[in-house]
């Protein structure tokens, strides 16, 4: 993806003691802002100096002078107000704006970092799928890029203001191995299993911005074992390898759905991991859910992997040898 030039535009403030309010604390909303649109914010007297591409900076430019214009008129800046404004912004890309934009030819998916094209026909009408249902399932063989296309769509929809957080989870589930024999603190145990799901983002997100959101937990990437309990509102969540799921396991997770927010839930029928004799919870989900109608379901075949061609040579062989029965 092209980015742009990279270039420094400057925003002068009249009143210093309006721009101190305007940083915030510890210049806590210039920090914000930055996450949001991954530019550099400097401030030099009572000039603020904005380094980044420039679509970024104009982003940030407007929602710095709409809060300056908040704070002339007495009122406060807070991160809700930050918020507010990126969420008004004209450029913003809603779920419906995007659905817009692919019915006018491309389907393209802008992340901080690139922008990605889906290849096959199955994999724009996930894409597509993704923007239109609250809750959508992608299920396919390995490589055909189900959680790789959620993952981007969750990172636009965060830098574009219509999630406040995206959380990521899958199923721990061991091969060999417990994890209490495993070396290290729990999270170094369950590290190993959701590495894919870190893979994905930073090819998103730049490196400091995506370390940055994690330690604010904008983005979370847990075992699905966490989710017990919570309410997931106005995030963006992705269940991967969902076929690891136990059927009271899924329960759990699907009923997890809060307001403003989407789930996105993938897997490959064909590589369950569960103990022999325990129904996948991902057929099941599939089985009971297919004929409620704001639900998305998605299919890919062999044709949508866009790995080695020798995976999807593989893949075939595989379905082949079930479809014969051999």
């Amino acid at each position: 993806m092209n980015t742009g030039t990279l270039t420094e535009a400057i925003l002068e403030f009249p009143d210093n003691r309006l721009l101190i309010d305007l940083c915030g604390e510890f210049d806590r909303n210039l920090t914000d802002i930055e996450t949001r649109t991954g530019v550099q914010i400097l401030r030099r007297g009572n000039q603020l100096a904005i380094h980044g591409p420039e679509e970024a900076q104009a982003a940030a430019r407007d929602v710095l002078s709409a809060l300056y214009q908040r704070l002339e008129q007495g009122r406060s800046v807070g991160r809700a107000d930050i918020d507010r404004e990126f969420r008004l912004a004209p450029e913003e890309e809603t779920a419906e704006s995007q659905l817009e934009m692919f019915e006018g030819g491309k389907v393209e998916i802008k992340t901080r970092k690139k922008l990605i094209e889906p290849r096959t026909d199955a994999q724009k009408a996930y894409v597509r799928s993704l923007y239109q249902h609250e809750m959508c399932f992608g299920i396919g063989p390995a490589g055909t890029g189900k959680t790789y296309l959620a993952v981007a769509v969750g990172v636009n929809m965060l830098i574009t203001g219509a999630v406040d957080k995206i959380i990521l989870c899958r199923p721990a589930v061991e091969a060999g191995e417990r994890l209490g024999f495993l070396p290290g603190t729990q999270e170094e145990k369950v590290d190993p299993y959701m590495q894919p799901l870190y893979d994905a983002l930073n090819d998103f997100l730049p490196g400091k911005q995506l370390a940055k959101m994690r330690e604010e937990k904008t983005v979370e990437i847990a075992p699905l074992a966490f989710m017990r309990g919570r309410t997931l509102s106005n995030a963006f969540v992705v269940l991967d390898e969902a076929q690891n799921a136990t059927t009271m396991q899924m329960k759990m997770f699907l009923t997890r759905l809060g307001e403003g927010s989407r789930m996105v839930i993938t897997g490959d029928r064909t590589q369950v991991d569960l103990p022999r004799g325990v129904p996948s919870g991902l057929q099941d989900a599939e089985r009971l859910l297919k004929n409620i109608e704001k639900i998305g379901f998605n299919y890919f075949t062999g044709k949508d992997v866009v790995r080695h061609p020798l995976v999807a040579a593989i893949i075939d062989a595989y379905e082949q040898d079930i479809a014969t029965g051999a």
